[in-house]
C-alpha cells in the first residue's frame, strides 16, 4: 500500500445531481468496456479494477433509507492499478522524448538542407 494512502477511511461525499450523473455515466462507460475507472474522491484518487466485485445495497434504518451502488476490490488490485499507471505514464514520456528527438533531428536536417542550396546558388 503506497505510504501517502490512509490505512483505513470512511468518507461520503455529497454532489449535486449534474456531477453525480457524469459519474455514473463515466462508471458505466468504464464497466462496459472492461477499463478501469478513477475517481477523486475528498482529495485522493480512487483506482477502481475492471473486475471488481459489483452489488448493490439496500438499507432502512430509524425512518432513512439508503441505496448504494458499491463497487468492492482487494487494496492489492487497487495497489497493481497503480503500478500500471505508474508504468503507463513511464511510456508516455519516453514516447514524449522520442518525438522531441525526432522534431530535433528534422529541424537539424531542414539546416542542413538550406546550407545546401545556399552554397549550390
Amino acid at each position: 500500500m503506497p505510504k501517502d494512502r490512509p490505512k483505513d477511511r470512511d468518507v461520503d461525499v455529497v454532489h449535486d445531481l449534474p456531477s453525480f450523473v457524469t459519474e455514473l455515466r463515466r462508471l458505466a462507460d468504464a464497466l462496459e468496456s472492461g477499463g478501469a475507472f478513477t475517481i477523486e474522491v475528498d482529495g485522493e484518487d480512487i483506482a477502481v479494477p475492471p473486475d471488481a466485485l459489483l452489488s448493490v445495497a439496500h438499507e432502512r434504518e430509524d425512518g432513512a433509507v439508503e441505496l448504494e451502488f458499491q463497487l468492492t476490490w482487494s487494496e492489492a488490485e487497487e495497489d497493481d492499478l497503480d503500478e500500471e499507471d505508474e508504468d503507463d505514464e513511464d511510456e508516455d514520456e519516453d514516447e514524449d522524448e522520442d518525438e522531441d528527438e525526432d522534431e530535433d533531428e528534422e529541424e537539424h536536417d531542414g539546416e542542413e538542407d538550406e546550407e545546401e542550396s545556399a552554397t549550390a546558388a
